[in-house]
């Protein structure tokens, strides 16, 4: 079933922005171009278990690319394990095949992914992890069906490969962008995302 309310324009590179999955509160991306810097302001239960709820700005894509930003979340927020980062779906249904890049908001750095619509995410042994809780910079590359996750603690700081995965089911075009997730479905969580590099 597909789940998800569309705003009337997108944001900067993004030419759409989402909610998915129908989250109890509403969220919005917003791009200043002063600071080239977007306000991602998201709520949703999770992104997890057989289907997901959060902000989404993406763009339609196809073949390989490299996806760059520099994410922070904005105030101390409400829950550990609040989402941001880069995510790569086969399409906006709430169950949809999808891959993520995810910083949480007690450092939890990962790449996590669902491989069949309406399967649960990978359990938690099978999630890649960084070894620190300081990165920032997070980058999601595809090359034909290998997706890798790479993180660096400031701009011009050496990359750290997170993981990398195969994904037979995403097919050539896909949704490619950032997002936020509040693990709450009660609130809002808001990020500033910048320096976005989509090559």
């Amino acid at each position: 079933m597909l789940s998800f309310y569309a705003k009337e324009n997108g944001a900067g590179v993004f030419k759409n922005n989402v909610d998915v999955g129908n989250p109890k509160v509403k969220g919005s991306t917003v791009y200043d171009k002063s600071t080239k810097t977007y306000t991602v302001k998201g709520g949703g239960y999770n992104i997890w278990f057989n289907r997901d709820e959060f902000q989404y700005a993406y763009n339609k894509m196809k073949g390989d690319f490299t996806l760059t930003a520099h994410f922070e979340f904005a105030g101390a927020g409400k829950e550990g394990h609040r989402k941001i980062g880069w995510m790569v779906r086969a399409s906006l249904a709430d169950t949809s095949v999808h891959i993520s890049a995810v910083l949480h908001g007690d450092g939890l750095t990962v790449l996590q992914w669902r491989v069949k619509p309406g399967m649960n995410m990978r359990d938690p042994e099978d999630e890649m992890r960084a070894d620190s809780g300081k990165y920032t910079i997070v980058q999601l590359q595809r090359t034909g069906k290998k997706i890798i996750m790479r993180v660096a603690a400031k701009e011009g700081a050496p990359f750290v490969i997170v993981g990398e995965h195969e994904m037979e089911n995403l097919g050539d075009e896909v949704l490619a962008g950032i997002f936020i997730c509040s693990h709450n479905p009660d609130v809002i969580e808001e990020a500033k995302v910048s320096d976005v590099r989509i090559k």
